[in-house]
C-alpha cells in the first residue's frame, strides 16, 4: 500500500498551497509515490490518520504546520489497533512554527526535508496525552503543552496577520506582557513532589522548542520516556521581556525565577485564577481548573535523520 500524503494547503498562511507543486516535484525526483489528500478543514487530518490505521497503511506523511501534525498524531493514536501495526509518521514542515519537526531533527528547508522523508530512518518516540479542559477524554501531542503566559502569547500570535514565523510570536510576547500582569497560582504534582506558587508559565515538553523561536527544553529528548518541564515563577512586568529573551537562547535555567524539572506525569490544579493551555499550539482550554499530562513511552515511529 502506498504511503498517505496528508497536505494542508492553508498552512503557513497559505504558503503551503503555493509550495505543493514544488513538493510533488521533489518527491517525484526521489521516486516517492504516495496517495495525496488535501485537507479541507479542522479535524480532517485526524480523520485521515484514523483511516490510515484502519487501512493498514505503513506510513502517513503530514505536510503542514504543528496543527496538521498534531491532528495526524491524534488520528494515528486514537483507533484501536486490533493487531494492526500503527503507521509511521513522516513530516514535511510547510507551516509557520514547525516546532515538532525541529525537535525531531527534520530540516525546515524543503529539499532537505524531502531527503529526510525518503532516506531517513525510523525513530521510536514518546507521545504525550493531556486530559481536561475542552478534552475530558484526552488529546495527544508530540511536541509539548504550554500553560499560562506561553498560551496567551499563542492566542495573540494567531491574531497577527501581517507577520509570519517567530516575528509574530515576538510581537505577541510584548502584547501579552500588558494582558497577563498577574500570575495565577497553580498546584503542580510531579513524580517527585508537589509545588504550589504563582506561575507565569509552565511548559511540559516532549520536544525542544515552542513558538518557532523559544527553546523551552534545550536538552529535550523525545525518546527518553520523560517530559522536560520549564517552570517560570511570577516576575514583575519589566522583567518579563528580558526573561523571554533567555528562552530564545535556551539559557533560562540561569534565571532564579526559572526551574527545570523532569517527570512522567504532571497534574496541574488552579488554586487562584484559571489555566489557559495549548497542546502543540492547539487550544486545550482558556480558563481551565485541572489538567493531567502523561507520557506514553515509545508510542510512535517518526522518520528522521537522528537516532
Amino acid at each position: 500500500m502506498k504511503p498517505m500524503l496528508v497536505y494542508n494547503p492553508t498552512a503557513g498562511k497559505g504558503n503551503a498551497g503555493k509550495n505543493l507543486s514544488k513538493v510533488q516535484a521533489l518527491l517525484g525526483e526521489r521516486g516517492f509515490d504516495a496517495d495525496l489528500v488535501l485537507t479541507d478543514g479542522v479535524g480532517h487530518a485526524r480523520r485521515l490518520g484514523e483511516q490510515a490505521v484502519e487501512a493498514g497503511c505503513d506510513l502517513l506523511v503530514a505536510a503542514g504546520g504543528d496543527g496538521t501534525v498534531n491532528e495526524a498524531i491524534n488520528g494515528l493514536m486514537c483507533p484501536a489497533l486490533n493487531g494492526r501495526k500503527r503507521p509511521a509518521l513522516g513530516v514535511l514542515p510547510v507551516g509557520r512554527g514547525n516546532d515538532f519537526a525541529f525537535g525531531m531533527g527534520i530540516p525546515h528547508e524543503l529539499t532537505a526535508a524531502c531527503d529526510t522523508l525518503t532516506g531517513g530512518q525510523r525513530r521510536r518516540i514518546d507521545i504525550g496525552r493531556v486530559t481536561g479542559g475542552d478534552y475530558p477524554e484526552g488529546r495527544y501531542f508530540g511536541n509539548g503543552v504550554g500553560l499560562g503566559f506561553d498560551t496567551v502569547v499563542g492566542f495573540e500570535a494567531a491574531k497577527i496577520k501581517w507577520l509570519q514565523g517567530s516575528a509574530s510570536y515576538l510581537v505577541a510576547v510584548i502584547r501579552t506582557i500588558f494582558k497577563y500582569a498577574k500570575a495565577p497560582v497553580y498546584e503542580i504534582t510531579l513524580d517527585d513532589g508537589v509545588l504550589q506558587q504563582p506561575f507565569l508559565m509552565v511548559s511540559v515538553m516532549n520536544g525542544r522548542r515552542m513558538g518557532g523561536a523559544f527553546m523551552m527544553a534545550p536538552e529535550g529528548n523525545p525518546s527518553d520516556r520523560f517530559f522536560d518541564l520549564c517552570l517560570a515563577g511570577e516576575v514583575g512586568q519589566l522583567r518579563i521581556l528580558p526573561l523571554a529573551a533567555t528562552f530564545i537562547s535556551g539559557t533560562q535555567a540561569n534565571d532564579p525565577a526559572v526551574s527545570m524539572r523532569r517527570s512522567t506525569r504532571i497534574t496541574v490544579r488552579a488554586i487562584q485564577g484559571g489555566i489557559p493551555a495549548h497542546a502543540d499550539g492547539e487550544t486545550i482550554c482558556t480558563n481551565g481548573d485541572l489538567l493531567t499530562i502523561e507520557i506514553l513511552p515509545e508510542a510512535l515511529d517518526v522518520l528522521t535523520n537522528i537516532n
